[in-house]
């Protein structure tokens, strides 16, 4: 068991150093390391196997917390409330966080059921889409060049702990999708059949594209499939978060 030390100074380098991993999108490319926060990402940490290299809490929390906490990490710190929540990103600190290693680089599996994300840059976004990959069974995503950060702050409070669960491969190529060896299906407003009248390939790996842009044309020209979700409605487009929930479902229930 990890017995928390004490750290009362802002100037301590620890602390700078998790304050610029907190709250630099892309901080964690340099430090190899990444932070989250609160009750539920850290548990969902822990249930994946995932050992803690720092734990750290408030004061406040301390005594609440979770004995398991203390005794995954590698080591502890316990830090004034008024310090946490300097280093926490969200309006309501969580009081608790854990520093974790970032995963070796990842290699690209081609047979396994796949989203690609090309160029999706709102973190919320993204984060979102972790979540229904893991929920609907596709356990590797591939982040194209201009995606937002994976393990940035902002893209793990959205995934709510999906990370934990996926294969995730970040800043890849065009020209490293040439590895698959899945179809590729591409979503789109005005191409292709509507969804619930194709007989979607299992497996595959679903293309989903720019916000405003869409999916380029060069991962149009590697797709096999082309779904269009109807919207009577009558709405010029979905959100892609939302796009890529509709479509993973419908992937999924080929394998119920």
């Amino acid at each position: 068991m990890s017995t928390p030390t004490a750290v009362t100074s802002r100037d301590n380098p620890l602390l700078k150093e998790l304050r610029k991993t907190a709250h630099d999108n892309t901080a964690y490319r340099k430090a190899g390391r990444f932070w989250i926060e609160g009750d539920h990402l850290c548990s969902a940490a822990l249930q994946r196997g995932v050992k803690p290299a720092i734990a750290v809490f408030s004061e406040s929390f301390l005594p609440l917390a979770p004995v398991a906490y203390a005794q995954a990490a590698i080591k502890s710190i316990v830090i004034p409330d008024a310090l946490f929540h300097e280093l926490s990103g969200l309006e309501s600190p969580a009081k608790v966080g854990f520093v974790l290693e970032l995963p070796a680089n990842a290699v690209l599996q081609p047979l396994a059921a796949s989203v690609i994300l090309d160029r999706v840059q709102d973190a919320g976004n993204v984060g979102s889409i972790l979540r229904s990959a893991g929920a609907f069974g596709f356990r590797q995503v591939i982040a194209l060049s201009g995606t937002a950060a994976l393990w940035s702050p902002k893209v793990l409070r959205a995934g709510m702990g999906a990370h934990f669960g996926l294969h995730l491969i970040e800043g890849a190529s065009l020209q490293d999708l040439t590895a698959l060896q899945v179809p590729i299906v591409v979503t789109s407003s005005h191409r292709g059949e509507l969804i619930q009248n194709l007989q979607l390939p299992q497996p595959c790996a679903w293309a989903m594209g720019h916000e405003g842009q869409g999916v380029c044309q060069e991962l149009m020209d590697r797709a096999s499939h082309f779904a269009r979700i109807g919207q009577p409605g009558g709405e010029e487009s979905l959100n892609v978060a939302a796009a890529a929930a509709i479509c993973l479902h419908a992937s999924s229930l080929g394998k119920l």
